[in-house]
């Protein structure tokens, strides 16, 4: 149940989202529940934003031809349940209730296995170009909105990808500024051990 007494299916889409759900994605281990956020960088082809590229990775349709980095990547299946573009259009893939396929080997906080009690959000962006200023609102207004509706997502439950898969990742990276964010979530960034 969500903190408003509400089925968690029912909160399963965000409202302000478009739709696309991807194949990319499972059933959450019985009775497991969103308790992190974790947040991601993309783009591609590296580097380069816009274009439908991720929308089609997200779905198995990444066409290998189309850039020399994509035969590298072609076999992937991964997902995120939202990806924010540049302009700050957000995207969803996958309900909240399921599990997508973002974090792949990780841990938080002595706990394996993020994608089983992770919501992932994908920002287009990468390690060497700031983010944009709309990016950091629409990513700010979905937090509060998943910490509404999901109860156990607690205020410092919130994580980049390279602090649950560190060595491995990078995401979103250091142009990513934490800060700006909690300061637009109207709270004092927690530093907590991973």
């Amino acid at each position: 149940m969500s903190a408003a007494g509400e089925d968690v299916g029912a909160c399963d889409w965000w409202p302000t989202a478009g739709r696309s759900e991807s194949p990319n994605q499972d059933a959450r281990p019985a009775g497991m529940q969103p308790e992190l956020i974790v947040v991601h960088a993309i783009s591609l082809p590296p580097g380069e934003f816009g274009g439908p590229h991720v929308e089609a990775l997200f779905h198995n349709r990444l066409d290998p031809a189309a850039h020399p980095f994509f035969a590298g990547i072609r076999d992937l299946r991964v997902s995120a349940h939202v990806f924010i573009d540049r302009a700050g259009r957000a995207t969803q893939f996958v309900p909240f209730s399921r599990r997508a396929w973002h974090a792949g080997v990780s841990a938080w906080r002595g706990r394996e296995r993020c994608n089983d009690f992770s919501i992932g959000i994908e920002l287009e962006g990468d390690d060497h170009t700031p983010f944009t200023a709309v990016q950091y609102a629409e990513l700010a207004a979905l937090i509060r909105w998943l910490r509404e509706h999901f109860p156990a997502i607690a205020a410092d439950a919130l994580a980049g990808h390279s602090d649950i898969a560190p060595g491995r990742k990078t995401d979103p990276g250091p142009c990513f500024d934490w800060d700006r964010l909690h300061a637009l979530l109207g709270e004092p960034r927690a530093i907590a051990p991973w």
